[in-house]
């Protein structure tokens, strides 16, 4: 049997080849013209693949990042680094290179090199349409998120990296519709998926599937999953045959908005694997969070890789030029420490094409302070059973007790709400501290209020009515000027006035109190003079509870105080408009 030689057959090809790939014609030129000339394993490796692909003319220069150009300034000892390497042919490429005819210096004669596609500085996208925005004229859009939704638009993979509350998921959700996506696939943790389904209809009718457990759908045009759920519709292992693992992929969706995207920072963890490898189905992803790098640039290279930057075609180089990487030895086998960071300035200048990061004092259109309410699902069997508790005996008892028993009554459930929300104001408190940011929390009980301060021990400082002066004021003081002192956790009257809170530009209210001017006088805590940033206030409210009902009622009574005179009780009216809803 005629054993086949690469090199015998490689150099074969070449004596026949008439095509325009300079490489291939200067190895045909060498067998005629240089004696012993052979073909390496590698160039007949790269006759066989590339002998059928027609270069392209590019005649135009190629800007490249400043390492690469530094590492052609080393090996050619030239007094400075170029900064751009003119292109007269693309001949091929592979997945980490371009290979051209082309040249570093105009006294270069052209000739065959290749080009990591890393090292090519990205050209910035932009989109070529005017954006109507008069049918989001309800909500309508600020200047800077009409800029966000410009940059969606333009580029199919992208990170829009913007601080909390910049409104990325109303920019979001405008670029979605704009895009003309027919199924659009949203990832974000559990307590958002409620939130995403109220801003989708503000701006739109178009039919939204909230996925839970196990449930789906195939009628829909957005489809809303948390993290912790897409096991449940997705698996990596091919052997699996069930179509119930493949309902995400098989969706074949047109668009994938991924929330709170640092989630997917650590490259090993299980949740990352399986939406990484949904979202290299899908044609447009968009990757929103506030917290882009999180503390290292490692927990960068993942989102970057979803994004296609050209910097994640070799993980060794990234860790190495941006995580000050190195390999030490555990056992017999090496490891790589990738915990460090370097060459920051690198790092943003090139990859600012794929990101747009803008912080709070950038931006000049943002209102001084933005009340934001979080809609949450309460899943309680002990609620569910007080609630039925407090009916039947207000039913009972109706026009037999005053409205004051009524509502004492009804303080058993704003506890038990109260406690059922930490977790979620703990989410909050969390990503603040993520990104830096001292916060501020106010709730109506001791026991939500101790609870929160032993959670956050070492960094929290409590004020409540108990306290003497002296305590307050040194509570006061630590968050204002201890730079370790983050969170202040408070009980709304008795630190709702008299106290300025300028070091925390985010406040949290746990839970609700009866009157409107304790959540006004709260949120001015930290909105007064000195504050140098716009303060966030969040309200996260359970949707299929009192507390909805407590919510909406405080904006109208509140609007309604704001628009007279700033202040006011209105306790005994909203008692009643509270009272009147329930039954």
């Amino acid at each position: 049997m005629e054993t086949k030689i690469p090199e015998v057959e490689a150099r074969n090809i070449l004596s026949t080849y008439e095509g325009s790939n300079n490489q291939l014609l200067e190895w045909k030129r060498k067998f005629v013209e240089v004696k012993n000339f052979k073909l390496t394993r590698p160039q007949s490796e790269y006759v066989f693949k590339f002998k059928d692909v027609t270069p392209k003319v590019a005649r135009k220069h190629i800007n490249i990042v400043s390492t690469f150009g530094e590492k052609i300034m080393e090996e050619r000892l030239l007094p400075i680094p170029p900064t751009k390497i003119w292109c007269e042919k693309l001949l091929c490429e592979s997945d980490k290179a371009f290979h051209i005819w082309g040249k570093v210096l105009e006294s270069d004669q052209l000739n065959a090199m290749w080009l990591p596609k890393s090292a090519i500085v990205q050209e910035e996208k932009k989109l070529n349409r005017v954006i109507d925005y008069s049918p989001y004229s309800t909500r309508p859009p600020m200047e800077h998120q009409k800029i966000a939704v410009e940059k969606l638009l333009a580029n199919d993979k992208f990170i829009l990296a913007d601080d909390m509350g910049l409104g990325k998921t109303t920019s979001a959700i405008i670029a979605s519709l704009e895009s003309k996506a027919r199924k659009i696939l949203i990832v974000c943790p559990a307590s958002l998926k409620i939130n995403w389904e109220r801003e989708i209809k503000n701006y739109s009718d178009r039919k939204v599937l909230i996925v839970e457990g196990r449930k789906w759908g195939s009628t829909f045009d957005f489809y809303i999953i948390n993290y912790d759920i897409i096991k449940n519709y997705h698996t990596t292992d091919k052997s699996e045959d069930s179509d119930d693992y493949k309902l995400l992929v098989n969706a074949n969706f047109d668009l994938a908005i991924v929330d709170e995207a640092h989630y997917i920072s650590n490259a090993t963890a299980n949740r990352t694997r399986l939406l990484n490898d949904v979202l290299e189905t899908i044609p447009k992803v968009w990757l929103l969070t506030g917290t882009p790098m999180t503390s290292r640039p490692i927990n960068y290279f993942n989102l970057l890789k979803i994004v296609e930057s050209p910097l994640t075609l070799n993980w060794q180089s990234y860790v190495r030029r941006y995580c000050k990487g190195y390999q030490f030895r555990v056992g017999n086998r090496k490891v790589w420490n990738t915990s460090g960071a370097s060459n920051l300035d690198e790092l943003r200048e090139r990859t600012k094409h794929v990101v747009l990061r803008r912080m709070k004092n950038d931006i000049l259109d943002l209102p001084e302070k933005i009340v934001t309410p979080v809609f949450v699902e309460l899943s309680s069997k002990m609620y569910d059973e007080e609630l039925e508790e407090f009916t039947r005996i207000s039913n009972d008892n109706k026009d037999k007790e005053t409205l004051s028993v009524t509502l004492n009554r009804l303080m058993k459930i704003r506890q038990l709400i109260a406690y059922e929300k930490i977790p979620y104001t703990c989410e909050i408190i969390d990503k603040c501290l993520d990104q830096g940011k001292k916060v501020i929390v106010f709730t109506n009980f001791t026991m939500s209020l101790d609870m929160l301060h032993e959670k956050y021990k070492k960094n929290s400082v409590i004020l409540n009515g108990s306290m003497s002066k002296e305590k307050k004021q040194e509570s006061v003081d630590r968050f204002q000027n201890e730079d370790k002192i983050k969170i202040f956790i408070s009980n709304i009257i008795a630190g709702g006035v008299g106290i300025t809170l300028t070091a925390g530009e985010v406040v949290v209210m746990n839970d609700l109190s009866f009157v409107p001017a304790h959540h006004s006088q709260a949120e001015d805590r930290a909105y007064r003079y000195g504050q140098q940033n716009s303060v966030l206030v969040y309200y996260p409210v359970f949707e299929n509870t009192v507390e909805k009902i407590i919510y909406n009622i405080l904006q109208k009574k509140k609007g309604i105080i704001d628009q007279v005179m700033g202040d006011g009780e209105y306790s005994e009216s909203f008692s009643k408009d509270l009272l009147k809803q329930l039954f």
